[in-house]
């Protein structure tokens, strides 16, 4: 269900479920654990979405919907090329610092919210490689190829959104993509 046509009370437990989800993970819940956390009927929660993988698939695109937003008013609200990069990546490393690693792991083994993981990394990624290409337009970073340098951050990106970078260094995906952004802006610095 589109968000223009939820009651303000549908969209009050989307974002509890969304809470609740993003801390604990999804795997091991059932439908009445669900209801029973979040002090509803499990007819409500069929109001938002026809099951579990459906409700499930509908607070991971509403969070990362949510966070998308954000990034891009944070970028909005910055004006220099080279600080841009370095706040949409740190916005992000932001705004997935509340994802649980069971979250992130039953968002890997469950295929659509995988997807919406990987379509929201690619974003990011096409982001990345269109803010570098007007950084280096403006003159605020060196003549990179700049369409290199976004390819590089996408496959960091990818890694992390896989897992990948967690497993061999320890870090959490929000300290990967600070760490990205930091080794981003200085490769790119003139």
């Amino acid at each position: 269900m589109p968000s223009a046509r939820r009651t303000s009370r549908q969209n009050d437990l989307l974002e509890r479920l969304v809470a609740l989800l993003t801390a604990e993970g999804f795997a091991s819940f059932t439908l009445d654990g669900l209801a029973e956390r979040l002090h509803c009927s499990k007819t409500t929660l069929y109001q938002l979405a026809g099951s579990k993988q459906d409700l499930v698939g509908e607070a991971v695109r509403h969070y990362f919907r949510s966070a998308a937003e954000a990034v891009e008013k944070r970028v909005a609200e910055t004006t220099a090329p080279s600080d841009r990069v370095q706040v949409y990546l740190n916005t992000v490393a932001e705004q997935l610092r509340p994802l649980s690693r069971r979250f992130l792991d039953d968002m890997a083994h469950f295929r659509p919210a995988r997807e919406v993981y990987e379509a929201n990394t690619r974003h990011a990624a096409d982001r990345v490689r269109q803010l570098i290409t007007e950084g280096v337009a403006a003159g605020a970073f060196r003549n990179v190829h700049a369409a290199f340098v976004g390819e590089v951050a996408a496959a960091t990106m990818q890694q992390i959104q896989r897992g990948e970078v967690a497993a061999r260094t320890g870090l959490s995906d929000s300290e990967a993509y600070a760490e990205l952004a930091s080794l981003i802006v200085h490769a790119v610095s003139s």
